[in-house]
């Protein structure tokens, strides 16, 4: 598209744009912070470890992890690695493939993540739903799913990409 084309924001779009990114940016960086301070944990590692619990056996393929994540495979090698070290996450060759391993969940992991769960569900209540009213949290929820189908995720089910 050359410059002659482009539909640049209007300003009310560009206000909520930025509102969008700052809420969004901010609101990351807070439950990061929660989860830092009280699991000794970033919120990355927590997603994956909510991912890993929500799917049978609590295993996934490191690829499809990496895809659910949003990250490079050796951004995904580096964080398990990391998992694995505390002992929350192992690593097992794929039987019938043998280029592809799995990550799993361990009980330790499990552990982790249903004692940090309590402190991180109490941070995003505090920092988003608190501040919303139902009729908000409604509109919040279209919203975020006409974005998602527009992304290609189906239905704009959140549940299709992150774990419930």
């Amino acid at each position: 598209m050359s410059g002659d084309e482009t539909r640049w924001l209007e300003p009310d779009e560009l206000e909520t744009w930025l509102s969008y990114v700052a809420a969004t940016t901010l609101l990351d960086g807070a439950l990061d912070r929660q989860l830092q301070r009280d699991a000794g944990m970033p919120l990355a590692y927590y997603l994956i470890l909510a991912m890993l619990s929500d799917v049978p056996d609590r295993s996934l393929r490191m690829s499809e992890l990496a895809a659910m994540t949003q990250s490079s495979q050796s951004r995904l090698s580096h964080a398990v690695a990391r998992l694995e070290r505390k002992g929350w996450v192992r690593r097992k060759p794929c039987s019938e493939d043998r280029r592809s391993t799995f990550a799993q969940l361990t009980e330790e992991g499990f552990a982790a993540l249903a004692a940090a769960a309590p402190g991180h569900v109490c941070s995003v209540r505090r920092h988003l739903f608190d501040r919303l009213t139902p009729e908000q949290v409604g509109q919040l929820r279209e919203i975020t799913r006409a974005v998602l189908s527009g992304l290609g995720v189906p239905g704009g089910d959140a549940r299709g990409v992150l774990p419930g």
